[in-house]
């Protein structure tokens, strides 16, 4: 099974969503999953952002030698579920990948078990990029319960 996270500039979120993932589904016994992110919008390899790193290494998560990748079509067609931060992210990518409107899926819904509502922006994980500390912390949370919702569902 294929995994991939997608956000905006992929320096946050999904970065941070794919290594606490790797850790758990490992941790869980889950090697059958290959696990990714990605972004939408082309940062040209930027480095992971400090306060997503720092939060990481504080949690026991790796957080060093990401660098952003943009999101391709060859992407999509090869993984069997893809988990978005935002319901903006969702409708980009199904505007622009229409074949994987079943694929694509909200994160944060997971943490309440293993509906995937897509209600609207009370599901976003809100980005924290240049915010405080308190917001990397709070997106660090969200996505962990999250994640492990999702490792309950798969």
């Amino acid at each position: 099974m294929k995994i991939l996270f997608v956000c905006t500039a992929n320096i946050c979120r999904s970065f941070m969503a794919e290594r606490v993932f790797r850790k758990r589904s490992e941790k869980n016994g889950r090697g059958d999953i290959e696990v990714s992110s990605a972004s939408l919008f082309n940062m040209e390899g930027a480095p992971a952002d400090p306060g997503a790193v720092g939060i990481l290494e504080e949690k026991g998560f790796d957080g060093y030698g990401h660098k952003s990748r943009l999101l391709t079509e060859d992407m999509v067609a090869e993984t069997d579920m893809i988990l978005v931060m935002e319901q903006q992210h969702r409708e980009m990518l199904i505007e622009n990948y229409p074949d994987a409107k079943g694929r694509v899926f909200l994160l944060k819904p997971f943490s309440s078990g293993c509906s995937q509502l897509n209600s609207g922006d009370m599901d976003d994980i809100k980005d924290p990029y240049n915010l405080s500390n308190y917001h990397y912390r709070l997106c660090f949370a969200e996505i962990y319960l999250a994640v492990e919702g999702v490792l309950k569902c798969i």
